[in-house]
Order: C-alpha cells, then structure tokens, then sequence
C-alpha cells in the first residue's frame, strides 16, 4: 500500500511539473502561442502553400496515430519497448568506453520538432528505418516543444532536439534535471527585401524590419545586433506580425519592405517571388560584432536527461556519433536530405528543402566548443529578457563535457 501511494505521489508530481513547465515555455517565453517564439517555432506558421501542413498554425499538431515510433527492431514503428531498456552495466559505473559488441543495445527515445533543427537526425533516421545502427531509436516528431516537455519531465522521452533557449528553461524547472549534450543548429534568421540596399546592419538606421516573435529570440537577437552596431530604438522601426506568412505578404506587396525570416521560410518566399532576395545573414552580421573570439547565433540544442545519461553513457556516446555523421551527411549531400526532409514532413516539397539546407547551418558542436557559443548566446538573450532563458543563466553542469 506504501509503495503504491508513493508511486502515485511521484506520478502526480511528474505530472504537476510538466504542466507548469508547460506553461512557463508559452506563458512567459513565446507569443501568440509559440514556445519561445524562435526562429524553429516561427516555422510552425505557414509561410505559404510550399510548406507542409504541419507547419501551418492551421494544422494540426502532430500526434502519435501519424507517427509511430521507429525502432531498429521494428522499422514500421511498434509500441514503446520500454520493458526491454536496461541500464548500463553495473560492473562498468564509471561509463568507461566499451565496443559496440561488448554492450547491450539501449533504447532511446528521441523527440524532435518539424524545422531546421531535425535536419541533422535525418539519416540517422533512415538508419534506423533500415536497422543499421546497434541501439534501438524511437523518433517522436511534432510542431511545438510545448508537446516535448512534458514527456520528458516524466521521462518518457530521453533526448529532445529544442530552441536555446527552451533547453535553459527547461534547466531550470527541473532544477538541472537535464544537460545540453551538443549544439545542432546555427543561425538560421536573414534579413530579405526586394530592392533595399543593405550591406550591413548599420545601413537599417531609419528603416522598418517586419518581423514575428515580439520579445522572444528573434528580437531579442536583432536589439542585441542594432545595439552593438551603435543604432538607438528610435532609430529602427520594429514592425512586428503573428506569423512568418504576414511578412512574406508584406515583401511581396512592397518591393522596399525588409523583413526578418527564418529558414526554410526564407528559401519558400525568394522560390515565390523572384523579386525577393536575402540582404543580410543574421549569422554573419553576429560573428562580426562578436569579433574573432566571439561565437555565431544558436538555434537548436539537444537535450538528454541525466538520469539517462548516467543510466546509458556508452549509448549517449554511441547516439552522438551518429548525429554527427548525419549532420554532416545532410550537409555534404542536400538532394538525398532533401528527400528525406520531405518523407519526415518537414518541408513538403524538395526543390525547397534542397535549396534551404545549405542555409541552415545545421552543426553537430559538442564539448567546450559548444559551452562557449551556447553559454554566450544564452547570456546575450538573459540581458534582454531573463525570463527567455528562465529567469537567470545555467550552471556549469548544463553543459555535456564527458
């Protein structure tokens, strides 16, 4: 009866917690309804009819009738094999590096959102899919991260693929319950007009940039960029819309209009209107007022519970590997990424996907190269706003450095 109870005490409480966290990613880090409202959840917004379904504030979410989960047992998605996890081997607590051979397979439960940051996890997919890899992988995909969070509060998720500053937040609700393990995606926000002469940021003085996110990461990254460029509030308009769609509109009306988009959107409205062209790279622009020892704009993280980690370090190990290798995969050859981006729904059609991977600057950076680039990200977006990163900065253990 004991046992019972405190099972339904340390449910209860699971449960409770994902609910707030919830809240606090939608409450206090997005708008309209956007976790965090960064570039990867500006996706979910349909840009045009060139974009999948899922990323349509239209849409539906996705759920698990629509996609099951992939595992190397079963490639057409069986039920959860959670009975079959074990934990690493007790004669070996210190994690030290065994062969693939000499381990037992884990299970890992991977959950992703539909952009930029899922990039880089599409051949490990396809492995998976084919039964190449030695661990088992269930993939879970959807349109927000305020489906992710509570999943993996509870853990019924082990690695979830999230915004920055999201894996902060979720940092501090689970009172460093979690820790980044690498970075996967860069900058992916351009600047995008029609005839608007710029060169840099400095040449926005006295101009009008559209854009979505209000007080999320996209402004908070551009104030961070006028800012070190010597420009005021008032000297740059900032025109603020619900989604990325309503700035495409814009562009395409007025040939003199700027506006601030995400990738892949970027790629979808330049394919739609041959008028339109990308003026500035956000990426770059950042690592210029950065300087040589700066480090670029963060997009995505993947995240992995510490339990897990501590439960399984040679599968983590073994699980960056392989997204490394993906992510260079998707990178050295877009047109087979571009396939696959359209299997996943990513994106619906691949002469977009295939033209817009190349700008995605989708990374694997692990270890101390990506605690440098993430612990200054994170503190440019906490002198803009502490809520968008959870009220203050991580401690030295929500960075991976095995």
């Amino acid at each position: 009866m004991k046992k019972a109870k405190h099972f339904y005490l340390k449910k209860m409480a699971a449960v409770s917690l994902g609910l707030l966290l919830c809240a606090a990613v939608l409450g206090g880090c997005g708008d309209s309804g956007q976790t965090a409202g960064n570039p990867e959840q500006t996706e979910s917004a349909a840009v045009s009819s060139e974009l999948s379904p899922a990323e349509s504030t239209a849409g539906p979410a996705s759920t698990e009738a629509e996609r099951e989960p992939l595992s190397a047992e079963n490639p057409a998605g069986p039920a959860s094999v959670e009975a079959e996890r074990e934990p690493s081997p007790a004669e070996n607590p210190a994690g030290s590096a065994l062969s693939e051979a000499d381990r037992d397979p884990a299970v890992i439960r991977v959950g992703s959102l539909k952009g930029p940051t899922s990039l880089g996890l599409l051949h490990l997919m396809d492995k998976v899919s084919k039964g190449e890899t030695t661990d088992s992988y269930e993939f879970r995909m959807t349109t927000g991260a305020d489906e992710l969070l509570p999943l993996m509060v509870k853990g019924e998720l082990d690695i979830i693929l999230v915004p920055a500053n999201v894996a902060a937040v979720l940092y501090q609700k689970t009172n460093g319950g979690v820790e980044v393990i690498d970075i996967n995606t860069l900058g992916v926000l351009y600047m995008v007009t029609g005839t608007a002469e710029l060169n840099s940021i400095a040449d926005l003085k006295g101009k009008t940039v559209y854009l979505t996110g209000k007080g999320t990461t996209p402004e908070a990254s551009l104030r961070y960029l006028l800012d070190t460029c010597g420009l005021e509030e008032k000297d740059v308009s900032l025109e603020f819309k619900s989604e990325a769609a309503e700035v495409a509109a814009v562009l395409a009306e007025n040939p003199d209009a700027i506006g601030l988009l995400p990738q892949p959107f970027v790629t979808a409205a330049c394919m739609q209107n041959e008028n339109l062209k990308v003026a500035l790279d956000m990426n770059e622009e950042w690592l210029r007022v950065q300087g040589e020892a700066g480090n670029g704009m963060v997009t995505g993280v993947t995240v992995a519970r510490k339990d897990f980690i501590a439960e399984n370090p040679e599968a983590v190990a073994a699980f960056l590997e392989e997204h490394e290798a993906s992510a260079a995969a998707v990178n050295e050859d877009p047109a087979a990424g571009a396939v696959l981006a359209v299997e996943a729904g990513i994106v619906a059609k691949e002469p977009i996907a295939q033209k817009a991977i190349p700008q995605c600057n989708i990374v694997c950076i692990t270890g101390e190269e990506m605690k440098k680039a993430l612990s200054g990200y994170l503190q440019v977006l906490h002198d803009f706003n502490a809520e968008l990163v959870g009220g203050k900065a991580p401690e030295e253990d929500f960075y991976y450095l095995p």
